[in-house]
């Protein structure tokens, strides 16, 4: 596992669009969704897949998705629920589908303390 200053550098330096292009296989989702999950237009996609990386707060954001994907596989233990769960409607989200909550913050913790609860069997 890469360390804490590793990832800090990395999303600093600004994450390669690989790293983009694997989370879009990893879970399912056409780029268009990926990127506006990642605040960026479609042109600024195409920006980035010539340059090769994305900018600091683009990198911040595909690495917060990153992050919650990893800990629904640790969960879920299989990818193709992690990407079912990932991209259903949850009621504990307002009828919102995890993917689409995490494209802040304040989304993301309460997916990952969502998922928490899932872990210890807390059905609330």
């Amino acid at each position: 596992m890469e360390s804490f200053l590793k990832q800090i550098q990395r999303i600093k330096s600004g994450l390669p669009i690989t790293f983009f292009n694997r989370i879009s296989k990893d879970i399912g989702l056409p780029e268009k969704h990926l990127a506006r999950i990642i605040n960026t237009s479609t042109s600024t996609l195409a920006v980035r897949k010539k340059t090769g990386v994305f900018s600091f707060s683009e990198s911040e954001r595909l690495f917060r998705i990153r992050r919650i994907y990893n800990r629904a596989m640790e969960i879920f233990q299989d990818r193709e629920l992690t990407k079912k769960w990932l991209k259903e409607p949850n009621w504990q989200l307002g009828g919102t589908a995890p993917i689409d909550f995490i494209d802040t913050e304040i989304g993301a913790r309460e997916v990952e303390n969502l998922l928490g609860r899932l872990e210890h069997g807390i059905f609330s």
